[in-house]
């Protein structure tokens, strides 16, 4: 049981490391084609950060909540918008509602959308909290100034580029086909060919164009300088870390019948629950929900502060980050549940 605690840990800290890579891959392709121009006008338009995260948010997994981390990551969003996002957004519990459920599902979708819009917009009246940024101006997405070096896409080059193939062309190649065989086989991702595993799927073709079409300047200096060296250790071990110790509490204490012994404190539990950055602790209150043990607004102060693996990248990225978004979204779900069991919603 220990060993699959282990298999399992490390198929999803590869597959979340794997994806964050990816999409700060293309991010910084995106970035670089622009000259940053993109990323210039997201920075600039602040109140757009905040409907796009909500939107980001609500889309059913961990995706959406992934490239706002990144985004914010590398200052391009801000904390408003961080938090606005893992409001929103309710993790892998989101399938298992859309399957269970649908009907509560968009009713839990359209409230925990307004419900984090609402908060985000509140947040950036507080300049001091909505700007907060824990990483340096160099952590940002870099464009050089010399133009030729930013030419990511020449067609005529691409022939020459593989016949003198350099070995960190070949190691990030075999890296993404690695990667795109493990996905097509189904070893990382979701079980079942839904939206999500072909998203993952069409992320990591684009990245195979990226890194066989780059010249070397990208491959060395955006990719592994600026995203390899340092980020995936670090978001890999901290991820890896967080869900075998989560796997192990989770296998050794009836965490589902110590909620359930426990009725008079449960909002307390579902919020305190909600902390966990991982899906299946959280399923316990839509079993509960379903059974007509407690009510929907119980559920829906447990879906406002977790986030499924969401912040696990935040958590290896700014610790303290990570603690003031689960602060606030404790206190936003508080306010929700306590007005929802008040009311006896």
């Amino acid at each position: 049981m220990e060993i699959s605690v282990f298999s399992d840990s490390f198929k999803h800290a590869l597959m979340i490391t794997s994806f964050v890579m990816v999409v700060m891959l293309i991010i910084e392709y995106i970035n670089v084609q622009t000259r940053g121009i993109w990323s210039n006008k997201l920075q600039s338009a602040r109140w757009f950060q905040i409907p796009l995260a909500a939107f980001l948010g609500i889309v059913p997994g961990c995706l959406g909540t992934y490239t706002v981390v990144s985004l914010y990551s590398h200052r391009i969003t801000n904390f408003a918008a961080l938090v606005t996002v893992m409001i929103a957004t309710a993790g892998d519990e989101a399938f298992v509602m859309m399957a269970l459920i649908p009907g509560t599902f968009l009713k839990l979708t359209i409230l925990i959308f307004f419900i984090a819009l609402i908060t985000g917009f509140i947040l950036t009246m507080f300049p001091k909290i909505s700007e907060y940024q824990p990483f340096s101006i160099n952590r940002g997405f870099h464009v050089h100034e010399k133009e030729v070096e930013c030419i990511c896409f020449e067609p005529e080059s691409i022939p020459s580029r593989f016949k003198n193939i350099s070995f960190s062309r070949a190691l990030f190649l075999a890296g993404a086909s690695i990667l795109l065989i493990l996905l097509l086989l189904g070893g990382i991702g979701p079980e079942e060919w839904n939206w999500v595993r072909f998203v993952l799927l069409g992320s990591t073709v684009v990245t195979l164009f990226i890194v066989g079409t780059v010249p070397e300047h990208f491959l060395n200096e955006h990719i592994w300088e600026h995203i390899i060296k340092k980020h995936f250790i670090k978001i890999f071990l901290w991820t890896f870390g967080t869900l075998l110790v989560l796997g192990f509490l989770v296998q050794h204490f009836e965490i589902e019948q110590w909620i359930k012994g426990n009725m008079y404190l449960i909002l307390i539990i579902a919020l305190l629950i909600g902390v966990i950055p991982e899906s299946g602790p959280h399923m316990v209150f839509i079993s509960l929900f379903i059974a007509g043990t407690i009510p929907l607004s119980i559920l829906l102060a447990n879906s406002i502060v977790q986030d499924g693996h969401g912040s696990l990248p935040l958590l290896a990225e700014s610790k303290k980050s990570f603690l003031y978004v689960k602060l606030i979204n404790l206190v936003v779900g508080l306010i929700v549940g306590l007005t929802g069991v008040y009311f006896n919603l």
